[in-house]
């Protein structure tokens, strides 16, 4: 492990390949699961206020689930998350044949809304925990992603970089320079050692 600016990076981050391949997953993260997507608080009025432009690319059984139980649920503890349709299916999942995609990203690439998509859906497969006054990155490694595991390893890409956008979100562009350089390094010497 190393630290950037009070964030704990896991050595399993620094030495992955990774790319999402969607196509082969078929967006099993937006579907599989215990809940809906993990929310900061911050980000709950942001989930109110992109659903009237996403409501139309939504499904009748999301539509359902959201009169019923609302965009957003509180799991206790200071955590929430999104709604689900079923067990686990995030609420803002739509279909494009058999692939589950994201209706907040897709009016954000159009240009219909600023919010992306919540960042814990944005750092996937990374996830963040508190620990004290640390927030610790972890690089979890599901079956699911396996597909992008491969294609990371095909196309020569790391985790690291592949999630340059969202760690950039988060945490700011020069907190991503510094992680990257740190990255570089730590890369360097796990191969050394």
């Amino acid at each position: 492990m190393f630290v950037v600016d009070n964030v704990l990076i896991s050595d399993d981050l620094v030495e992955a390949a990774f790319c999402c391949d969607l196509g082969a997953c078929q967006g099993a993260c937006c579907v599989q699961g215990d809940s809906g997507a993990p929310l900061l608080e911050s980000e709950i009025s942001q989930i109110e206020d992109v659903f009237p432009i996403v409501r139309d690319r939504l499904r009748k059984e999301a539509l359902e689930v959201v009169e019923k139980n609302g965009t957003w649920e509180d799991l206790g503890g200071g955590h929430f998350a999104t709604t689900c349709v079923g067990d686990a299916e995030c609420i803002f999942v739509r279909y494009d044949g058999p692939v589950a995609k994201c209706a907040i990203q897709e009016a954000h690439r159009e240009g219909k809304t600023d919010f992306v998509k919540p960042i814990s859906c944005h750092l996937y497969p990374l996830r963040v925990r508190q620990l004290g006054e640390f927030e610790a990155l972890n690089y979890e490694q599901i079956g699911i992603c396996s597909p992008g595991r491969k294609l990371g390893k095909k196309d020569g890409l790391g985790l690291a970089e592949y999630l340059e956008e969202p760690l950039s979100r988060k945490y700011g562009p020069e907190w991503y320079a510094q992680f990257i350089l740190m990255v570089k390094e730590r890369r360097t010497i796990l191969q050394k050692g």
